[in-house]
């Protein structure tokens, strides 16, 4: 057995969590565990640099929402860490071809994000599979979202809340101009998502993965990379699962 290791942001309350719990973990062992403190970007900006990592990822939060985050309290923090449950998920890999046809690939906890990168709407044609779902949507833009992000982005364009286990993917539109009454669409994640630029002269489009930026893009790939796992601890009353949920209550009784 040998101690956790600890990544931190480092702004104060970051560091100050990280101290405190240092003294805590003095005299316990866990293994192959890697404890985060700070936001939800720090944890997703982690989960990235160690995508490759068997080890398990346990949160604490020191920033705003810290939706992938578990609440930090002293008195409690060991137990809850020996009583955590174990969620696995996987992220979206973005594969993005720009207007020099140059290429990059990009992997997306949350969500991919198409935008608009002028003041033009963007014009897309979305497929999936092999199936095009929209010959061409003037929008804003478009999200592909994961069920671990359909509460993030997603929500606030007003995509669907997906639970962890359903398979699925949520295609919304963002300010959707034509056709106006489209709301979207939730697809099986076993198939790729493509979406390509119909007019990349006049108007230009960028593709976020969480929040790294490919600008002029002309076609992007996405689709779910099962060869990642992310094991993430949630304690056992407050599990992702649990907060999804609640985010699916607070948006029936909106």
């Amino acid at each position: 057995m040998v101690k956790p290791n600890i990544i931190s942001d480092q702004n104060k309350k970051s560091l100050k969590i990280k101290s405190l719990i240092q003294k805590k973990l003095n005299k316990i062992y866990f293994k192959n565990l890697n404890i985060v403190i700070g936001g939800d970007g720090f944890m997703l900006k982690t989960l990235k640099k160690n995508k490759f990592s068997s080890k398990f990822f346990y949160g604490l939060n020191s920033g705003d929402y810290g939706f992938l985050m578990n609440k930090f309290s002293l008195n409690s923090f060991i137990r809850n860490l020996n009583e955590s449950k174990l969620i696995t998920i996987s992220p979206l890999e973005m594969k993005v071809i720009n207007k020099k046809g140059h290429k990059k690939k990009f992997l997306a906890i949350n969500e991919v994000s198409i935008l608009r990168q002028s003041r033009q709407a963007a014009s897309l044609q979305i497929k999936v599979g092999s199936k095009t779902i929209i010959k061409r949507l003037i929008s804003d833009g478009v999200l592909v979202s994961t069920p671990a992000g359909s509460t993030a982005y997603n929500l606030s364009v007003r995509g669907p809340i997906l639970s962890l286990n359903s398979k699925k993917l949520s295609i919304a539109p963002i300010s959707p101009f034509r056709p106006r009454k489209w709301k979207g669409k939730i697809v099986t994640d076993k198939l790729k998502v493509s979406i390509k630029n119909l007019n990349t002269i006049k108007r230009p489009i960028s593709a976020v993965a969480d929040n790294l930026e490919i600008r002029n893009a002309r076609y992007i790939e996405v689709k779910i990379n099962n060869k990642i796992k992310f094991r993430l601890l949630y304690d056992k009353n407050r599990s992702l699962q649990k907060k999804i949920k609640l985010e699916q209550l607070r948006k029936e009784t909106n």
